[in-house]
């Protein structure tokens, strides 16, 4: 397999068609080199338009998906991440590359050590990977961008108080079959602004809490 035109082809046939046209986000898609992410048996299959499996069997996100999300929040150099769940580390090592630190609270013990021993490998220094139940309002801390990987029914509040102000947090809210990337915009110390971005599906984020549609 040619992986450099695997690549290519990933970019090229998938990603820029998903209105992914931000160069910088684009070119680092070559220097973060995604199957690096994956094991050996995966590699050949992390340039494709598929949500590949975790070892805790949740499923990794796709690849134009992950880049939609880098695009969107434009991070800057100066900008601390709070990124909630793990994955392979893969798109910790994104946002590490565009911002100034990045921490990932992941509540799974085997996505924890997985995404650790991946950040370690690829000589990601400025990532923290805790674990830690990112739903729990008993976490705290100041962000310039929260990006939460998976799908929620509703976006709890702890999480939003959590955006200095110009912060961006970007999630996926809704119910299958059919979520919307929202992206929230803290614009002052009072007050958040919601966008909707596009539609898409997510599988649900590990510890989030449903919404009760129980009414009497």
């Amino acid at each position: 397999m040619n992986i450099e035109k695997a690549r290519f082809n990933m970019i090229e046939q998938q990603i820029r068609p998903w209105n992914v046209l931000n160069q910088e986000v684009l070119d680092m898609l070559i220097v973060v080199k995604r199957e690096d992410y994956f094991p050996a048996e995966q590699k050949s299959l992390a340039f494709f338009d598929t949500e590949l499996p975790l070892p805790d069997g949740s499923k990794a996100m796709t690849p134009k998906l992950e880049a939609r999300i880098l695009q969107e929040l434009v991070l800057k150099k100066q900008e601390n991440v709070l990124l909630i769940g793990a994955g392979t580390g893969y798109l910790a090592a994104l946002l590490a590359y565009r911002g100034r630190h990045v921490t990932v609270l992941e509540s799974s013990k085997v996505l924890h050590e997985l995404a650790t021993n991946n950040l370690h490998r690829n000589h990601v220094s400025n990532v923290d990977v805790v674990l830690a139940d990112a739903f729990s309002d008993k976490n705290t801390g100041a962000y310039d961008a929260i990006v939460i990987a998976g799908g929620l029914e509703q976006l709890p509040e702890h999480l939003q108080q959590q955006l200095n102000v110009g912060g961006r947090l970007l999630a996926f809210v809704g119910q299958l079959p059919a979520m919307t990337a929202q992206l929230f915009t803290r614009t002052s110390a009072t007050a958040v602004s919601k966008q909707n971005l596009f539609e898409t599906v997510v599988e649900a984020a590990a510890g989030a809490k449903p919404v009760s549609h129980f009414s009497l």
